[in-house]
């Protein structure tokens, strides 16, 4: 009898743990959209589809999904839109925070926090997606288009963000990243991958931002010592927007006309990309600079490998500090690769590109940048290995397909 009662249980188990036939779930636009949408995410299944009509659905409050390996998929980007215009809190505009989970074929307008925030959401797929504020470059944008953080396999491609006050596109301590085929534009940070470890961003396009693509470690956050980051085969060109952060964000302190930043993080590459039109610099190689009291926290840049990127036109309107006392010494114009300097050739900073490399000659990262020694540098030798390529699970490549 307890063998034939446990054999039950057993039984009960693995049909509890195993979804019945997926469904395909299906939402319209129009009138009862926030309940009826909100509904489907609450009651879907592992393995279900939720399916966005065509049209706008007008929202007045944030959405959220946290059940596991559910997709939300629309008719496309311009087809079916979640307009958050008259949304009435300042929370994200969805929030996921299940993994294996699939948005593909949507856009996200006007939210007044984060248009699409996941937290701890592994193997979660952001594909085809259109996130915008549609009143332009403003302060009191949402921060943060595209919102990966503590997660493991993010895969971000197609994507589109215009306007975010903060980032665009952006995955904070997460792991094993890949960024890919996606626009940024009118955005303070383009693209900004924050303390994480193993990310490949590559064939984006980021422009008319202030800052194309960011490369950040920060103190006093759980996961520190970002590294092992590829930058390569992007279009980063004309990030000349000036810079619309709230005051007190870290991005306020990015200098509009900047090409690609690093800060205090290690093991990068940056190759096979295209500059043109950023004022400020091409590629900035900087450590932390603001107080922090995190002793665990390093603010250095340590191994970055430049090589094999195409420079045009920069360093003509330098909005850093100094920048154009600089650019008088120059010639006119500040070089196109800006490193600060600490750490000498311990930090291990190699440039093989074919343009000059303005050293500032700092000791320490929060040195002021009134005491640089400014000078051209020759950064040759042997940063660290190179580094492997990010391969996403088969699954989730196959999501997109």
């Amino acid at each position: 009898m307890k063998q034939k009662f446990a054999a039950i249980v057993s039984t009960l188990a693995i049909m509890a743990a195993c979804p019945l036939a997926a469904e395909d779930i299906e939402v319209a636009a129009g009138p009862g959209a926030q309940e009826r949408l909100q509904e489907a995410l609450i009651l879907a299944q592992p393995g279900d589809v939720v399916m966005l009509g065509e049209g706008k659905f007008e929202l007045t409050d944030g959405l959220s999904l946290d059940v596991a390996s559910v997709t939300i998929k629309g008719a496309g980007p311009d087809k079916s839109v979640l307009s958050f215009a008259g949304q009435l809190g300042a929370g994200e505009g969805l929030l996921v925070t299940s993994d294996n989970v699939v948005l593909r074929d949507f856009a996200v307008e006007d939210s007044k926090g984060d248009a699409i925030k996941s937290k701890g959401a592994d193997n979660i797929v952001y594909y085809n997606l259109r996130v915008e504020w549609t009143g332009g470059p403003k302060e009191t944008n949402g921060a943060y288009g595209v919102y990966p953080v503590e997660s493991e396999n993010v895969l971000i491609d197609s994507v589109l963000v215009i306007g975010a006050s903060d980032a665009g596109i952006y995955v904070g301590q997460s792991r094993n990243i890949i960024v890919r085929d996606s626009v940024a534009r009118f955005n303070v940070a383009g693209i900004e991958i924050e303390n994480s470890f193993n990310a490949d961003v590559y064939d984006n396009i980021a422009t008319k931002n202030t800052g194309g693509i960011l490369v950040f470690d920060l103190p006093n956050l759980p996961q520190q010592g970002g590294h092992n980051v590829r930058v390569f085969d992007n279009v980063v060109v004309e990030n000349d927007t000036p810079n619309f952060a709230p005051k007190g964000n870290i991005v306020a302190s990015v200098p509009t006309g900047t090409g690609i930043m690093v800060m205090a993080n290690r093991d990068i590459e940056i190759f096979d990309n295209v500059f043109e039109g950023n004022g400020s610099s091409n590629i900035m190689v900087i450590g932390y600079r603001q107080a922090y009291e995190d002793a665990q926290y390093q603010p250095t840049v340590r191994n970055v490998r430049i090589s094999e990127n195409a420079h045009g036109k920069t360093g003509f309107a330098p909005q850093f500090a100094g920048g154009e006392m600089l650019a008088a010494a120059f010639g006119g114009s500040v070089p196109p690769i800006i490193w600060d300097g600490v750490g000498g050739s311990d930090a291990n900073i190699v440039s093989s590109d074919d343009v000059p490399v303005l050293n500032l000659g700092l000791t320490r990262s929060d040195q002021p940048i009134e005491t640089a020694q400014p000078a051209l540098a020759k950064l040759s030798g042997d940063a660290a290995p190179r580094l492997p390529k990010i391969v996403m699970p088969a699954s989730m490549e196959a999501a997109i397909k």
